[in-house]
């Protein structure tokens, strides 16, 4: 989710849920360690449990942006090897990956050497001619071999060439029943599910298959009120909070004044924010509102009250 799940969308997501695990979006090893752009770890304290998103192929590289991510104060580090988009193959990045298991191996053990917090995998179940069923299984018994113990499988293959990564998201097919094969065939790890899941319901169908946790990317970004703000009490089993979305809209008031004090523009916060009324009267509204106004100069928070007002007219 480059580009999407920045800290300004988690602390909104996690303002809907307590219990779900955040993900940023995927930090470069060497942009840190090479690049020492430190503040690509920065986040809020209130967005924990969140986990760092890393991409990178060098072992001994990857164990020193992991190092800063447990430095930074992150509660999981993920390495990505399922992003199938071209600039992150030319730094032999993500889905690539897939076709040497063995030096994701070592970047795993190496991570792990180099932290006390736990070391995941996002994968895919292949890329491009290689069979699901004969590589996936290796794949995962060779991170595993390295001491990682938390994986989550995109249910489709990755095509490198010929698809765009929007097209890789959509064309393969899906193959739930290989991810739970998975988990049968290594029940002592956690593995979790990925890939064209939006909805709650769909959620708790797969993890009554018997895997562990579920994924849930674009579906929570552009419905999070559906997904995320009834995530606790479906998944978790958490009280229901008495909340509505106006509500977790005005909670957003108090970040966005410290973010315009500290320079920033309203719009890099209100546009994880357009799906928040999504499927309600004044959608819409809402919508308009915060696209057309928030990029505006010396517009401030008072702005979501003037887009509240168009839900509640509508309503």
């Amino acid at each position: 989710m480059m580009d999407w799940t920045d800290r300004h969308c988690r602390y909104f997501h996690r303002l809907l849920s307590r219990q779900t695990l955040l993900h940023t979006e995927m930090v470069t090893a060497p942009a840190l360690v090479r690049g020492g752009a430190l503040h690509l770890l920065d986040f809020s304290p209130e967005e924990h449990p969140v986990v760092l998103q890393l991409g990178g192929s060098e072992p001994q590289e990857l164990a020193e942006a992991a190092r800063l991510g447990e430095q930074a104060g992150y509660d999981q580090v993920d390495l990505n090897c399922g992003c199938p988009s071209d600039r992150v193959q030319s730094g032999t990045f993500g889905a690539v990956l897939m076709k040497t298991p063995e030096l994701v191996a070592d970047c795993v053990a190496a991570m792990r050497a180099a932290v006390g917090i736990e070391v995941s995998v996002k994968c895919r179940i292949g890329v491009d001619d290689q069979e699901p069923r004969e590589v996936l299984p290796r794949f995962v018994e060779k991170v595993a071999g390295a001491g990682c113990r938390k994986v989550t499988i995109h249910a489709r293959k990755a095509w490198l060439q010929g698809l765009s990564p929007k097209e890789n998201r959509d064309i393969p097919p899906l193959d739930y029943p290989l991810v739970v094969e998975m988990k049968r065939a290594f029940p002592e790890l956690e593995i979790s599910i990925n890939g064209g899941i939006d909805s709650l319901e769909a959620a708790q169908a797969l993890l009554e298959e018997g895997l562990d946790g579920v994924m849930i990317g674009r579906a929570a970004y552009h419905k999070p009120w559906e997904i995320l703000a009834g995530a606790d009490a479906r998944i978790y089993g958490a009280a229901a909070e008495a909340k509505a979305p106006e509500d977790i809209a005005r909670a957003m008031l108090p970040y966005i004044e410290r973010h315009l004090a500290q320079g920033g523009r309203l719009h890099q916060i209100t546009r994880h924010m357009l799906g928040l009324f999504a499927g309600r009267p004044g959608a819409r509204g809402w919508r308009r509102v915060l696209s057309e106004e928030a990029t505006r100069d010396g517009v401030g928070p008072e702005l979501i009250e003037k887009a509240l007002m168009r839900v509640t007219e509508a309503a």
